[in-house]
């Protein structure tokens, strides 16, 4: 268990991005002693604007950078003392995975280890990695993903987490390296891309503009909202022991054509707004999580059924296009 009193300043990579940016509002401000410095990118998923609540807040520092740079990576590390780093930085996109797998091994495998090597040679004490319930591959009609599950990624995106997961295990079991692991189930909420299934859908039936679905739609996952994921990476972070990975799940398994029924209905249009086009490359049928582990481990359970979390995140979209308009 990590001892709070002595965490003075935390790297949390990725933080202008959808999930990371939804951390530093909410713990940037409930910890004010703590020093939460933001070292992103600032590529296509990555906004500012996220951050407005916090960007003037004292204990709130935003770099530009890349965790690819093992340079850059170090002088900062020298300059700001670092206590642990909570690593959300990732390319995320599965498309973009099948049309450039070799970014997603640079970023996703060669950041993540550069990350590593630096806070053990700078004796930090704690890193958390935030993965994704894609390394374990997809499941059948039944069943669900544990933390024993076997790795089994089908998408350049899933195997390159599968990978900097592996990296993170191997510090923790060559070095002695405290190390943390997180594997969540299919995010949504604000500040996410437009690119991604429930924002873009939500954008395009405000819009007025049909909604391109995958095949058939009966694609199943298991949809957590983004609060809930970064309050069980708070309790990961601080509870848990070196080593530990955790799943964590919504418990709000759902089809891609539920998801867009239930979009339809609130945005009052009908189906034929949806225009169905051909399924990805590699496409897995089925994820579900089984967050048992975390519950009994940790005390952590989902707070938001999933309609009160597509609530909150149709009214955020919502009031984003008016404001642009």
């Amino acid at each position: 268990m990590l001892n709070l009193s002595q965490i003075k300043t935390i790297l949390v990579t990725g933080g202008a991005g959808f999930i990371g940016s939804n951390f530093l509002n909410k713990y940037v401000l409930q910890y004010p002693d703590i020093h939460f410095i933001n070292l992103d990118k600032l590529t296509y998923a990555g906004h500012l604007d996220n951050l407005k609540s916090v960007e003037k807040a004292d204990n709130y520092t935003f770099v530009q950078g890349d965790i690819c740079d093992l340079l850059f990576l170090e002088e900062l590390f020298k300059k700001n003392n670092f206590d642990a780093v909570i690593h959300f930085a990732a390319e995320s996109h599965v498309d973009l995975s099948i049309t450039n797998p070799g970014l997603f091994v640079e970023v996703n495998v060669l950041g993540t280890h550069n990350l590593l090597a630096l806070s053990r040679k700078y004796n930090l004490k704690r890193f958390h990695h935030v993965s994704t319930d894609e390394v374990y591959g997809e499941l059948g009609d039944t069943g669900y993903f544990t933390e024993t599950t076997p790795l089994a990624p089908n998408s350049p995106y899933s195997a390159s987490k599968a990978g900097s997961d592996l990296m993170v295990r191997s510090y923790v079991e060559t070095f002695g390296f405290d190390a943390t692991i997180s594997r969540c189930s299919n995010n949504y909420g604000p500040n996410q891309d437009l690119s991604k299934l429930i924002p873009k859908f939500i954008t395009n039936l405000v819009k007025g503009d049909k909604v391109p679905l995958y095949k058939d739609g009966k694609n199943i996952r298991d949809w957590l909202f983004v609060e809930d994921h970064n309050d069980a990476i708070w309790e990961i972070f601080t509870k848990a022991e070196k080593g530990s990975v955790y799943n964590i799940g919504g418990n709000n398994e759902k089809s891609n054509m539920q998801i867009t029924k239930t979009l339809l209905e609130k945005l009052g249009r009908d189906e034929s707004s949806v225009e169905y086009v051909a399924d990805r490359l590699g496409h897995d049928f089925r994820y579900a999580i089984d967050a048992t582990k975390i519950k009994i481990d940790l005390g952590w359970t989902p707070k938001y059924n999933f309609e009160a979390g597509i609530t909150k995140t149709i009214e955020f979209y919502k009031a984003k296009i008016e404001a642009l308009n």
